[in-house]
């Protein structure tokens, strides 16, 4: 622990721009999510094509995809909104699936009830489609935090410096614990971020819990159809 305890204002430094070069990543990911997924599951000849090219993008290696991105960007290689770029990449590639399958899972009878209120398209879906696919899309966007968290440490590797700066570091000069102090920070913050997302999930949704047995389906769409055309 002597390393450790030696260096902590260089792990807390690391650890700040860590969390801002991956907090960047992941609300974008989760803004480009959002109209994608509502493509998809609106126009349902969109959604094969939405799914496989997103699905596809997260198939493309990271080194391959920073070198492929500036010359396509014309931006700098060594550069932060060249790890900005491809992270978000990876979260639209995570994400559209759990807006599309959170949407998806939207009772039809409560969209056709909320169109009866007179709800169009848009408003209908940050009023009625968004909420209920809520838990669905909070799941998706918690993996998509943890996984972009972990993987913005290769960032060291084109010069943005942050956690992965404790692994390349610790690896040359042999300090074990220099790396385990890394991974340890950065599974800690993943920790942090994914509780924080659980609690907001818990006040921005507070239907979903306490939700009736199966059997309560019926009753359950009933109530919200009532409540949308009381907002109505």
């Amino acid at each position: 622990m002597g390393w450790t305890i030696e260096n902590l204002g260089l792990i807390w430094e690391l650890s700040l721009e860590h969390i801002r070069q991956s907090l960047v990543p992941i609300v974008l990911g989760f803004a480009l999510s959002l109209p994608l997924g509502w493509l998809a599951t609106r126009f349902r000849g969109t959604r094969g094509v939405v799914l496989t090219v997103t699905g596809l993008l997260y198939t493309i290696p990271s080194f391959a995809l920073f070198a492929l991105l500036p010359p396509l960007l014309g931006i700098s290689y060594l550069s932060e909104l060249n790890l900005t770029i491809a992270l978000t990449v990876y979260a639209v590639a995570l994400m559209v699936r759990s807006v599309v399958d959170g949407l998806g899972s939207v009772d039809e009878g409560t969209r056709l009830a909320a169109t009866a209120m007179g709800y169009g398209p848009i408003r209908r879906f940050w009023a009625v489609d968004f909420p209920l696919a809520g838990p669905v899309i909070l799941a998706g966007l918690r993996v998509t935090a943890v996984s972009t968290i972990s993987l913005a440490t290769v960032g060291i590797l084109i010069g943005v410096t942050n956690l992965g700066y404790l692994f390349t570091n610790g690896y040359q000069r042999r300090i074990v614990e220099e790396i385990f102090a890394g991974v340890v920070t950065v599974m800690l913050i993943a920790l942090i971020v994914d509780l924080l997302l659980l609690l907001a999930g818990r006040v921005l949704m507070p239907w979903t819990h306490g939700a009736p047995p199966a059997g309560g389906r019926g009753r359950r769409r009933t109530r919200i159809a009532l409540e949308t055309g009381a907002r109505a």
